[in-house]
């Protein structure tokens, strides 16, 4: 597999941001926990639709809780959160 100069750069770039300057093994936990965290953040938004999408489809909130193991105040939390006005 070859990658770009533009891609190897961009990697560079985005592990620098989380080594804060440490090229050692601390420096490389910090960047695989770094990394760990955007991903956590995007699967939580792809999750969080999910759910509104689930209950739009007539899943109940008790559903919905029980597979996705939140508790349902946060299911109703995340459902809520999601609405508009021209939603009913």
């Amino acid at each position: 597999m070859r990658y770009s100069e533009a891609e190897v750069t961009a990697v560079d770039a985005a592990m620098e941001k989380y080594r804060s300057g440490l090229n050692d093994e601390v420096g490389a936990a910090l960047a695989v926990v770094g990394f760990s965290a955007e991903r956590v953040d995007r699967e939580a938004t792809i999750r969080d639709d999910m759910i509104r999408v689930a209950y739009r489809a007539g899943a109940s909130l008790r559903q919905i809780s029980d597979v996705s193991g939140l508790g349902r105040k946060t299911v109703t939390a995340i459902v809520r959160a999601g609405r508009t006005s021209d939603v009913p």
